[in-house]
C-alpha cells in the first residue's frame, strides 16, 4: 500500500511505515492536483498537516483512499464526520506535539516581558549608536513568576502550558467549554512530582483576572473568541498569546488594543490571513511572531511520524486480518 505524506513525515515516521510494509511518497503535490495524484497511484493513505486541505471532493474524488491522518491536534483542515460517512479512518496525534506549541507559548511570554520582539529588531539599526537608550527603553521588564495566566481551551496543549507556568511560579485559571477541571502533573529531572488541581471558570473571569492570556481552541465556525468586547474586558496592560488557529482573535481590533495600549504585547503564531498575514500585524512593533511553527520542533515531528505509523498499521493490520 502507498502513503502520500503531502505535507512532510520524519524519517522516524517513514521507517516505522515501511518496516510495515507501506511505500512512502513525499513529493508535495499542489492542492489542486492532491486528487489526480492519489488516483494515478493507488495511494490508500493521506498524511497532511496544517497545509493541505482534504475536503469532499477529494473525499468523494478518491475511492482508494482508507485513511486521511493530520500530523497534529486540530482537523479543521479535513471533513472529518463526511469522510467518516464514507468508511474513511480519520485519525491525528493529538499529544505528539503539546509540549513543542507549549514551549513556543513561553517563549512569546518571554519575549512579551523583556521587549526581545522589539530590541531584536532596534538592536542591529541603533546597538552601536544608542546602547544607552536602548537599555534605558528596554530596562522595565516583568517576571513571568507570581504573575496569573488565564488559558481559554484546557485541552491537552493548554494543560501543557499550564505545566509550564506551574513550574515557573505562575498562578493558573483556566476556561473551556467541555473541561470541567484538569490535574496537573509537573514533573522534576529527580523524579520526583507534584499534581495540581485546576477547576475551569468562565472566560469573564479570565479576563477579568489574567495578567496574561493564551488560546488554545479550535478554529471558529463562526465569529471570534477574543473581539473588540473581550478586549475592553481585560485588563490593562495583559499579554496575549495565540498559538492555536488563525480567525479566533480579531487581528483588527487587537491591533487597535496595542495602539491604544490596552494590550501590552501580542505573541503570534498563527494569522487570520495566512500564508499572507495582514501587513498591519506583521509590521505592529508590540507583537512577537513565528510563522505558524509551534508543532514544528524535531521531538514533536519524530512523535507524530511514529504515532501516525502506528496507528495506521494497526488499522489496516486489524482490516486485513
Amino acid at each position: 500500500m502507498k502513503v502520500l505524506a503531502n505535507d512532510g513525515i520524519s524519517k522516524s515516521g517513514i521507517k516505522a511505515l515501511e518496516e510495515g510494509g507501506f511505500e512512502v511518497i513525499t513529493t508535495k503535490v499542489a492542492q489542486e492536483q492532491v486528487a489526480n495524484y492519489i488516483n494515478a497511484n493507488h495511494i490508500s493513505v493521506l498524511l497532511v498537516r496544517s497545509a493541505t486541505k482534504v475536503r469532499e471532493d477529494i473525499i468523494d474524488s478518491c475511492p482508494s483512499l482508507k485513511i486521511i491522518g493530520r500530523g497534529g491536534v486540530g482537523m479543521d483542515n479535513i471533513d472529518v464526520e463526511y469522510a467518516r460517512e464514507k468508511g474513511i479512518h480519520v485519525i491525528n496525534t493529538p499529544a505528539s506535539s503539546s509540549d513543542s506549541v507549549a514551549e513556543l507559548v513561553f517563549a512569546h511570554l518571554f519575549s512579551g516581558v523583556r521587549f526581545l520582539y522589539d530590541s531584536n529588531r532596534n538592536m542591529p539599526l541603533e546597538g552601536d549608536t544608542n546602547f544607552e537608550g536602548l537599555k534605558k527603553a528596554y530596562a522595565n521588564g516583568i517576571e513571568l513568576r507570581g504573575k496569573t495566566l488565564g488559558i481559554i481551551g484546557f485541552g491537552k496543549i493548554g494543560k501543557s502550558v499550564a505545566r509550564i507556568a506551574l513550574g515557573l511560579g505562575m498562578r493558573v485559571i483556566a476556561s473551556d467549554k467541555f473541561v470541567g477541571h484538569g490535574e496537573i502533573r509537573v514533573d522534576f529531572y529527580n523524579g520526583q512530582f507534584i499534581n495540581v488541581e485546576i477547576a475551569t471558570e468562565p472566560m469573564e473571569d479570565i479576563f477579568k483576572h489574567a495578567d496574561f492570556i493564551t488560546l488554545h481552541v479550535p478554529a471558529q465556525d463562526g465569529g471570534y473568541v477574543i473581539g473588540a468586547e473581550e478586549l475592553a474586558a481585560m485588563k490593562d496592560g495583559v499579554g496575549i498569546i495565540n498559538a492555536s488557529r488563525g480567525g479566533v482573535i480579531d487581528e483588527v481590533a487587537l491591533v487597535d488594543a496595542l495602539d491604544s495600549n490596552k494590550v501590552a504585547f501580542a505573541g503570534l503564531d498563527v494569522f487570520e490571513e495566512e500564508p499572507k498575514p495582514a501587513i498591519q500585524v506583521l509590521m505592529n512593533p508590540k507583537v512577537s511572531l513565528t510563522p505558524h511553527i509551534g508543532a514544528a520542533t524535531l521531538e514533536a515531528q519524530d512523535r507524530i511520524g511514529t504515532e501516525l505509523a502506528e496507528q495506521i498499521i494497526s488499522l489496516l493490520k486489524t482490516e486485513n486480518a
